[in-house]
């Protein structure tokens, strides 16, 4: 039974990407891992894909793949680049931009990859395989911008552990473990809201969040865990018909005999599918050890909150987990609309 629960969960987002196709722009064309990903989601016919830059040097780079079909984009000769600079100066004119500089910064694959979003050229991008998060996504905020009624852009994993009991079958949602540093209780309820929207739409399971910490409910005395219980506080009151609840330790928050023994009076200790980490470092750290150490799959960082999705990718990704990812941003693009 080993791996079946990712199988099912990825075939699941490949299927429903299938539905409907997406364009989906992979701005990193001459990374090797991109090129054999592209190869990969043209053969499942999981999205189209647009990779940016030299036609030459692309194809050179992919030697020996099977690339009939991807569209190919320069933007030194693209038709429409007046148009992108002129909307780039626009967007940004109240930061002093100029149609030089705009013309400058659209010479970088991920600039322009996002103008092909924000124009409609595309329906979402995927970077990150030799970009550095903060490349891939200050691109998308100054262009994209976050989504109506967003306040924090934040971002998640989905992790898939093989032959697990706890979460949905194995499936949860580490949030926020690949964006915001630090997140005052306030940006943490809005994470743990988010969070809850985003594992209803891809992993299509009722939500049922845990805000973690070092404590359960009242067993240690912390500002850190305060911040926590705050956080809880508000969330509570901004979405009461979410399942949700908190202060909880890891153990408390997913294993239902610690959580009833722990936390007998919550309805939620022991059942959570989304897991809320206080700050980046604990989700950083839980999710590559859940990923390394229970040999879980892991997809993300994942976007929340942008206008259209954009997605990073951890420079350690393989090429099979970008056509994970690929299907996930057709998803959300599916559901964008």
């Amino acid at each position: 039974m080993k791996g079946v629960i990712i199988v099912n969960f990825l075939q699941s987002i490949k299927e429903r990407a299938k539905k409907e196709i997406k364009t989906i722009v992979l701005p990193e064309s001459l990374e090797r891992r991109t090129l054999e990903a592209a190869e990969q989601i043209l053969k499942e016919k999981i999205a189209n894909v647009i990779l940016i830059g030299n036609k030459d040097n692309i194809l050179k780079a992919g030697k020996g793949l099977q690339l009939e079909g991807v569209s190919i984009i320069d933007p030194t000769t693209y038709e429409a680049l007046d148009d992108f600079i002129t909307t780039l100066v626009e967007l940004r004119k109240h930061k002093g931009m100029t149609v030089e500089k705009a013309k400058e910064l659209l010479e970088d694959p991920l600039y322009f990859g996002v103008m092909m979003v924000k124009k409609a050229k595309a329906d979402g991008m995927v970077a990150g395989a030799v970009n550095s998060t903060a490349n891939v996504l200050r691109p998308s905020l100054q262009i994209l911008k976050t989504a109506p009624g967003t306040k924090l852009v934040s971002a998640f994993f989905i992790m898939d552990v093989p032959e697990c009991e706890y979460g949905a079958n194995g499936t949860f949602i580490f949030a926020d473990a690949g964006l915001v540093p630090n997140p005052n209780a306030e940006e943490l309820a809005a994470i743990s809201i988010s969070s809850a929207k985003s594992f209803e739409q891809l992993v299509e399971e009722e939500p049922i969040v845990g805000m973690l910490s070092f404590s359960t409910k009242g067993s240690a005395s912390h500002s850190d865990v305060d911040k926590v219980i705050e956080a809880t506080k508000q969330a509570k009151e901004l979405a009461p018909q979410l399942k949700l609840d908190g202060e909880f330790q890891l153990d408390a928050a997913i294993v239902p005999s610690v959580g009833q023994a722990k936390a007998p009076n919550s309805e939620i200790a022991g059942h959570a599918n989304v897991l809320v980490f206080p700050d980046l470092d604990a989700g950083n750290i839980g999710y590559k050890l859940t990923q390394r150490l229970a040999k879980a799959d892991a997809y993300g960082p994942i976007t929340q909150g942008i206008a259209k999705p954009v997605n990073d990718l951890s420079r350690g990704c393989s090429a099979e987990d970008i056509v994970g990812v690929v299907a996930i941003t057709a998803v959300q693009a599916q559901l964008s609309k």
